[in-house]
């Protein structure tokens, strides 16, 4: 998504937040945390009150004032990864990666090729450790600790929700770069038996792509039909399919009055039926992970709600390489429910200019590592 995201552009930074009061929750929603606290699982005992509400249903009646959004792929460039050097509990992060990964993580990100980087196997692993790093370096820096306490809700853009949930606390920063690796690799492969692609369309509402779209599946196949993988902000939305069909997309986009299409290099249909495959080897994966409680509530790409059983997380998890992302229903509703304040961690500043184009009065600082 890098080179269509890349038109997207968020204004300036605001100053880091100061400390400030955390809004009260029910108490069955908190967990106390250490201030050490660092993506180990949370446990969280669900009281008699919200085991009568349904396992799925403790974050249901959230107020959010404090968001972490995190990124996903194609906001990686050569070069992320070396802030975090500086801050040991940063660079820890890359250590261990390292290990788990087989190889180093740190010295891909800072020194490339970018091709290699810009792989979905080495890309998706870049942006989670990047991300998490980022919450480090935030939390070195003066009044740091007291912004991520002030934190009472997190999403992220598809691979994002990984990071988001692992911020969360419901699996570990090692379980979740397991996870993580093996969803790249087989997004890889998925991508790699079929001939797909993605573009993203500019200048037209949702109503109009879907249009588009329809008028594109009259021309192609059953097997190069296409639909909309991204629901980003007004006036971008990536659609995924056949390379027949996006090509059909590309040609009827003027004619629909799109100010543009950008092809989008990544290795293939994402958020569509194209990446089945990929599928079960998820659910595998997922089924042998463990899971707990989100901490605090975790908004789902695929339905823009939060979860809190961990059995519906991962069910969501395994659909959510098949469906598309709704990522502007997500902001509209935190920001209608009330969202103060929004931090982006990791790399890029993707997330800050689709929030500007939702909200142009949306308050949001990048920390990037």
């Amino acid at each position: 998504m890098a080179s269509t995201l890349a038109i997207l552009r968020p204004s300036a930074p605001a100053p880091l937040a100061g400390p400030r009061a955390r809004v009260a929750a029910p108490a069955a929603a908190r967990v106390a945390l250490p201030s050490r606290f660092r993506y180990s699982p949370a446990r969280v005992p669900l009281g008699s009150e919200v085991a009568a509400a349904g396992a799925d249903a403790l974050f249901v009646d959230y107020k959010p004032t404090t968001a972490f959004l995190f990124p996903g792929q194609g906001a990686q460039t050569v070069g992320v990864g070396a802030e975090a050097q500086s801050v040991p509990a940063a660079a820890k992060l890359f250590n261990q990666a390292n290990e788990i990964l087989g190889y180093d993580l740190l010295d891909l990100c800072t020194n490339g090729p970018r091709e290699k980087l810009d792989s979905t196997v080495i890309s998706q692993p870049a942006i989670y450790v990047t991300s998490l790093a980022a919450v480090e370096v935030l939390r070195a820096r003066d009044g740091g600790e007291d912004v991520i306490n002030s934190v009472d809700v997190t999403c992220g853009l598809s691979l994002g929700e990984y990071t988001a949930l692992a911020f969360a606390g419901a699996f570990s920063f090692e379980d979740g770069l397991k996870l993580v690796k093996l969803r790249g690799e087989a997004m890889q492969d998925a991508s790699d038996a079929a001939n797909s692609a993605m573009v993203s369309v500019i200048g037209l509402d949702s109503e109009k792509v879907q249009q588009l779209c329809d008028a594109a599946n009259e021309e192609v196949d059953e097997t190069e039909r296409v639909q909309i993988a991204n629901f980003l902000c007004p006036g971008n939305y990536a659609v995924s399919g056949g390379v027949k069909g996006i090509e059909v997309v590309e040609a009827k986009a003027k004619s629909f009055k799109a100010r543009m299409t950008v092809c989008l290099a990544v290795a293939g249909a994402f958020h569509t039926s194209f990446m089945r495959p990929a599928v079960s080897r998820l659910e595998s994966a997922l089924a042998s992970t463990e899971f707990r409680t989100p901490r605090i509530p975790v908004i789902s790409n695929v339905d823009a709600l939060p979860h809190s059983d961990p059995d519906t997380i991962k069910q969501i998890l395994a659909r959510q390489v098949t469906s598309p992302v709704q990522w502007e229903t997500t902001v509209k509703t935190l920001m209608g429910k009330g969202l103060e304040k929004s931090y982006e961690l990791g790399p890029g500043k993707v997330i800050a200019g689709i929030l500007k184009r939702i909200n142009k009065g949306a308050s949001i600082e990048n920390i990037g590592a």
